[in-house]
């Protein structure tokens, strides 16, 4: 009988992960000295940032894997299963992987903690990286592309001794976590770089540009921008995008991305930079970026009517989405399924994203922070959209529209994966 159930239905129990966090290293560390140190070992590739991140580690992954290195991919969050964090060879881990995972760590902590080692049990991120390292040494992972999860300087991630540094731009989101300024957010996620250890950014907001290159070199850590590669002869469709790289040293790449949208092209960029640091070769990182996927992200998963799912759960991802809606479906009846997580402003989100929808519809996930349906038309002043309790009943009414409309089911990725369940299976 597996354990599976068990372990997810404890690793809630230890609450959101975001509600309970607890920023320091004390205990994460503590926990793998216990375990034996499984977060060292593979050639690790760290990425932070605020958007972008995922996509990122997805076009590094795929790339890595594609020259028969093989691969552990950590991200968060899932979509629908806690399983997906943790990807070996591209595959999310195994129900009992995961249980056993689980298993070892929550018995090592509860060692620690009564021995007074440690203060508490591991938070939900803390128990599912150290439980992600487990994995990826016991499977024998070469490389591992480690996503952070909210911030970098104190996250549980920034346990490992990277032979990378990736930071993807740096905008405001958790503001209640990290600050209120991009100075002070890309304080927190400069964290990551590590003396000596060289760091490729993509293109940042010149405060948060200021505070990376002063990190890095206090750091002495090679600093490598992704603005220096130039992006010529793009083309962008609505599915995704074709152009060429030129690098600093006479580099050449034509680059084919499957991911849809503007912001997909700098996340690329980002991903060739990095690749080229780590020694891949101009083939490889063509055929890897070609054969990468992303759900959840911009993915079109149904045609006449298209329907969307998207993640857009912050002003800068907002943006991105708006910007793709008014270039490619202007002249289609759009229809928009929205929810948000109560930390979210809506005030930076909404006016972004609701003027573009002919057919608005406000919907509650199954998540405790949400917010009410009823709630967002109220503080959004959206008097015209339909309100419904449920994804079930947000998607049933997307029965009337025509096969020529387009619909994004978008604002929050806990809305996308339990809609992606639904819709796709």
């Amino acid at each position: 009988m597996s354990l599976y159930p068990e372990s997810v239905q404890f690793l809630y129990a230890l609450g959101n992960e975001f509600k309970t966090i607890k920023f320091g290293l004390e205990r994460i560390s503590t926990v793998l000295d216990a375990l034996g140190q499984p977060q060292h070992g593979a050639r690790v590739i760290h990425v932070a940032g605020t958007n972008g991140k995922g996509s990122t580690c997805a076009f590094i992954e795929r790339t890595i894997r594609t020259a028969g290195v093989r691969t552990g991919l950590f991200t968060s969050p899932h979509l629908v299963e806690p399983t997906e964090r943790i990807r070996i060879d591209g595959q999310p881990v195994s129900p009992d992987e995961f249980a056993g995972a689980f298993q070892e760590v929550h018995l090592a902590s509860e060692r620690l903690v009564a021995a007074g080692a440690i203060d508490m049990h591991p938070t939900y991120f803390e128990t599912v990286t150290a439980m992600a390292f487990l994995l990826f040494r016991a499977r024998g992972c070469q490389a591992v592309v480690l996503e952070t999860g909210m911030g970098g300087r104190l996250d549980a991630t920034n346990t490992v001794d990277p032979a990378l540094s990736v930071i993807t731009p740096i905008d405001l989101d958790h503001e209640k976590f990290l600050g209120y300024t991009i100075p002070e957010i890309a304080a927190e996620k400069a964290g990551i770089l590590k003396p000596g250890c060289p760091a490729v950014i993509a293109r940042q907001h010149a405060e948060a540009l200021h505070v990376l290159q002063e990190r890095a070199s206090a750091l002495h850590a090679p600093l490598v921008s992704a603005a220096s590669w130039r992006v010529e002869h793009l083309s962008l469709n609505a599915t995704g995008s074709r152009f060429e790289v030129h690098g600093p040293a006479g580099q050449r790449l034509n680059i084919d991305c499957p991911l849809i949208g503007a912001h997909q092209v700098e996340n690329a960029l980002t991903a060739v930079a990095a690749l080229f640091q780590l020694g891949y070769t101009s083939t490889q990182i063509e055929t890897g970026i070609r054969a990468t996927q992303w759900p959840g992200r911009l993915e079109l998963i149904s045609r006449s009517p298209d329907i969307f799912l998207d993640g857009a759960h912050n002003p800068a991802g907002a943006r991105a989405l708006a910007g793709y809606i008014r270039h490619f479906h202007h002249q289609r009846r759009v229809w928009m399924v929205f929810a948000a997580m109560r930390d979210k402003d809506l005030s930076l989100i909404g006016p972004s994203l609701f003027p573009l929808a002919a057919e608005l519809i406000f919907t509650t996930p199954q998540q405790a922070r949400a917010f009410p349906a009823e709630e967002i038309r109220q503080l959004s002043g959206q008097a015209r959209a339909r309100v419904t309790t449920s994804v079930p009943e947000a998607l049933a009414l997307l029965r009337d529209a025509d096969p020529a409309d387009a619909i994004f089911v978008t604002g929050s990725l806990y809305l996308v994966g339990e809609a992606r369940a639904l819709l796709v299976g």
